[in-house]
């Protein structure tokens, strides 16, 4: 199977995130239109229902770097937001402690991530941490 071009691939993310991802509850764009690289993206995340992150809006950065699709994005919240695998002052996401990017594949998507980070949120494990404060930042 043909490999796609870094470039194509990320066009097409684009084309699908500015479409919008299924109920709405995650989306992402660039970060700057004119970024011909491709590199800095945006992404947003609400929080999932029934638990201590319902009805809140979490702002995401998110960089993929010349190896992506091959390697995994870098993800960091904007938002202040307590969860395991978020670094609880800087806000980066730790690949080591999220499946989807410890044991990236190369279908994975910025929407797979996204997704994902929505599930652990709502995992029982996490539904009920205690939160910083709605509206604070790292």
């Amino acid at each position: 199977m043909a490999k796609v071009p870094r470039s194509f691939r990320l066009l097409e993310e684009l084309e699908k995130g500015e479409k919008g991802i299924g109920d709405g509850t995650c989306s992402y764009g660039l970060a700057d239109s004119d970024d011909i690289l491709m590199e800095k993206w945006n992404g947003t995340i609400i929080g999932p229902g029934h638990s201590v992150h319902e009805n809140r809006i979490y702002s995401l950065s998110i960089v993929c770097g010349p190896n992506y699709p091959d390697s995994p994005p870098a993800i960091t919240f904007q938002t202040a937001i307590n969860l395991p695998c978020v670094h609880p002052t800087s806000g980066k996401v730790d690949p080591s402690k999220i499946p989807v990017l410890s044991s990236w594949k190369h279908n994975y998507t910025l929407e797979t991530v996204l997704v994902e980070l929505r599930r652990e949120m709502a995992s029982p494990a996490n539904r009920k941490l205690a939160q910083p404060a709605e509206g604070t930042n790292f």
